[in-house]
């Protein structure tokens, strides 16, 4: 797709920038901030039993922690070591011992009595087990009974009734590559994977606007670029190195701007541990925030574009790149008509932002000869996703900001390798190599010699639902897969997840570790198989960052803590194929892992190249250095597509706030601190504007409850630099709130913002009780759309 190559990484500059400091005050005393250096004292005590195995771990596997793609300590970025305390506190996943057997086999409700948190310490799964309808202790099962048991069902059943699910917990593409092949040849279409959940409208809009799904733009053309945009992103939690670029690039003369509803304060101020400089004096990060409103996100963007249509009537080519817009653009008078359609009093009430704010940052893109535009979960967890997304590609494609160095459209991807997740076919959309549909189902028949499943797939939230369906329905699913992965704290409505997970005949849990959601009931039986982490892979394993680097990470030995009975997830797939259909499994069947690269280097033709990557450091980038290099899409017609979409009615009432969901101190679901220290937050506390606060008489640190239709939250009031009229709360401890069935339109994830209500906690209890709160609110009926 592009013709020019990465240049490798680039040397760091040299001088301090002072200008750029927190504080004179060394490693920020007195200051909220991460604790570092305790941090990672602490990971080297947790390790300490397994500690040569975790040195090799961070020197030679690839990061299975965010999506930067860090290899050892080095990155295609900037040379010299990079490490982060996310990428830390993951370690432990793979070098703790298996769990004691008096506790894996104590009585259920014992169990039960341990959060996520605490099981994950526990230790590993040290071999398979079973829990049958009425047991009250997991006991042992052989690999043979387990699998028998599994295949046993799956020949049972209708392949629409049971479903495969992979969670983000550094699988590889490999696995995710078996996974879908075999889920396929099994007849299934219910498969889908942890990043459809977060990044599919990324994927939606972008192939929509420009014609491929994925980033266009590399890390290095941060530095330098005239802007760096964060849209709905907190890139210095979810990936902290990525602080270690940004700091380059504000050397560079980067303008960094963050637009989000809250003034996030890593994304201010932060202490990067791999630079001396900054771990001494803290680095300021932002440049300028725009606190939009939640949702308000394309009222913000269409302000912006109405801006530059007044500018254009003025002064032709004062803000738009005509050129680039005649040799490679579609749907510009369209587009036009219908931003200009819009009235600012409208664009204003929507965004939260002041037309002065929003003319301000219009001006500074026009002006602008490159940026890149960088989002993450704050634009892709709404019900009006892709279309958050395609407006983000409108602003690039008005400006020529496309193809070209310094600038580009990048969905920030926060976990290892969830980039290849979709990539490898684990999608109830998509196959290797593209969408499922027309010629590449042909292709692909081809390729793997047996006839695909035309049927079409359900999204994980549906096959959630259809857990429920009556006894006889053809779709009821009956047994769900998952390759890690917890639906109570991931999904909306809890309390529904756990009785659809109840209501499984056998659940299938293939993990490192056990979760709330493992001990869960089940009809017939819950069966846990132990997983191989990445480094225990034999033949190594392959990672896709988010700028769509691959990245060999070789089979790292010395596990003085090996769980023995525990096997290469993709192995398990295939075993589980030999057993459902011997016959046919030689289809599905792979020697080794260098034969599933071979593979998929033909299926995927943009992975051709993955087949050589056989050691450590070995690493190449699909699709060259910049995707639509020159402005040119892989589109039919190779140009791009402006979207016209309306401004979404939030369905706020008077009273309400809009409330969404924000990581802490956490990897994904996986919570590693009660106290935020990002901003000193606990897990329950409700970040609120305080002077609207003292408005409705809510103190600082104050009891209140936050409820609607769907759920209450009960929490602390905690003063936080927030638009008026928003709410803040962790994940997964609000989800709560969020109702099940709420999709996004085009990609169908779950919509994880919702009106609601709230009031002082002593005056709630006093008028409201369980069984009211369980019968319609009026007011409250109308959902953030």
């Amino acid at each position: 797709m592009g013709k020019t190559k990465h240049p490798g990484p680039q040397k760091k500059a040299l001088l301090p920038a002072p200008k750029y400091w927190v504080s004179p005050i060394p490693f920020g005393l007195g200051k909220i901030k991460p604790k570092h250096i305790r941090d990672t004292m602490k990971v080297a005590y947790d390790n300490k039993d397994n500690l040569g195995y975790a040195t090799r771990i961070i020197t030679e596997g690839v990061c299975d922690g965010c999506a930067l793609g860090v290899s050892g300590l080095y990155d295609q970025t900037l040379t010299g070591p990079h490490l982060c305390t996310t990428r830390l506190n993951v370690l432990r996943l793979n070098t703790m011992p298996a769990i004691k057997p008096e506790i894996l086999h104590a009585d259920i409700d014992e169990l039960k009595k341990y959060d996520s948190t605490e099981l994950r310490k526990l230790g590993r799964i040290p071999y398979p087990m079973i829990r049958r309808k009425g047991e009250r202790k997991f006991s042992r099962i052989t690999w043979d009974d387990a699998m028998n048991m599994i295949a046993g069902k799956m020949k049972k059943l209708n392949p629409k009734q049971y479903a495969f699910y992979l969670t983000s917990r550094g699988i590889t593409n490999e696995n995710y590559y078996v996974a879908a092949k075999v889920s396929r040849f099994l007849g299934a279409n219910n498969i889908d994977n942890a990043s459809r959940i977060c990044h599919s409208p990324s994927k939606t809009a972008l192939k929509r606007s420009i014609g491929v799904g994925a980033s266009t733009s590399n890390y290095l053309d941060w530095i330098g670029t005239d802007v760096l945009l964060f849209w709905g992103s907190v890139a210095s939690n979810a990936s902290p190195v990525s602080s270690k670029y940004m700091l380059e690039a504000k050397k560079k003369g980067t303008k960094i701007i963050v637009i989000n509803p809250y003034r996030e304060p890593a994304m201010e101020n932060y202490w990067i541990p791999s630079n001396p400089e900054s771990a001494l004096f803290g680095t300021k990060l932002a440049d300028d925030f725009y606190q939009v409103n939640i949702g308000g996100d394309i009222a913000f963007m269409h302000g912006i574009m109405k801006h530059w249509f007044d500018m254009e009537s003025k002064q032709h080519g004062s803000a738009i790149n005509h050129q680039f817009v005649q040799e490679h653009v579609n749907g510009y008078e369209e587009l036009k008509a219908k931003v200009q359609e819009q009235t600012w009093e409208h664009i204003i009430e929507s965004s939260g932002v002041t037309k002065e704010r929003i003319i301000e940052l219009a001006e500074i893109l026009a002006k602008a000869k490159n940026a890149v535009f960088a989002w993450a979960l704050g634009l892709t967890m709404h019900s009006f996703a892709t279309d958050n997304i395609s407006q983000v590609a409108n602003l690039a494609l008005l400006r020529g900001f496309l193809g070209r160095k310094h600038s580009g459209l990048m969905p920030f991807r926060g976990h290892s390798s969830v980039q290849g997740s979709g990539e490898m076919g684990a999608d109830p959309f998509v196959l290797p190599g593209g969408d499922f549909y027309g010629e590449n189902i042909e292709r692909i028949e081809k390729l793997w010699g047996f006839k695909l499943p035309r049927w079409q797939g359900d999204i994980v939230g549906v096959t959630l639902e259809n857990i429920m369906l009556p006894e006889d329905h053809e779709r009821k699913v009956k047994l769900y897969y998952l390759s890690g992965g917890n639906f109570l704290e991931t999904m909306p409505d809890p309390n529904f997840v756990e009785k659809a997970l109840s209501q499984l005949d056998i659940r299938v849990h293939q993990d490192i570790i056990l979760n709330t959601s493992t001990l869960v009931d089940a009809k017939e039986a819950v069966i846990v198989l132990p997983a191989k982490t990445r480094y225990e892979q034999e033949g190594g394993g392959t990672s896709t960052s988010t700028e769509r680097m691959v990245y060999y990470s070789p089979e790292i030995e010395g596990n003085k803590n090996r769980i023995e009975e525990a096997r290469e997830e993709w192995k398990i797939y295939i075993d589980l194929a030999k057993r459902v259909n011997p016959t046919m499994a030689h289809q599905v069947d792979f020697k080794d892992a260098q034969a599933i690269r071979d593979e998929i280097a033909l299926a995927n033709p943009n992975y051709d190249g993955i087949q050589h990557l056989k050691k450590k450091g070995d690493v190449f980038q699909w699709g060259g250095a910049w995707l639509c290099e020159d402005g040119i899409c892989p589109t039919p017609d190779g140009k791009g597509t402006l979207i016209t979409v309306d401004i979404p009615n939030m369905g706020k009432k008077e009273g309400q706030f809009l409330l969404t969901t924000r990581r802490g101190k956490q990897f994904n679901s996986m919570v590693f601190s009660e106290k935020d220290p990002l901003n000193g937050s606990d897990r329950y506390d409700v970040l609120i504007n305080a002077e609207e606060a003292r408005l409705h008489r809510i103190a600082d640190g104050e009891g209140i409850v936050v409820y609607n239709q769907h759920g209450v939250f009960q929490g602390r009031a905690k003063y936080a630099d927030i638009t008026t009229g928003n709410l803040g709360v962790h994940f997964p401890e609000g989800n709560f709130l969020l109702p099940k069935g709420k999709y996004e339109k085009f990609a169908g994830i779950p919509d994880y913002n919702i009106a609601v209500k709230v009031e002082k906690a002593e005056r709630f209890n006093a008028r409201k009780d369980t069984q009211y709160l369980e019968k319609p609110i009026p007011d409250l009926e109308t959902e953030v759309s």
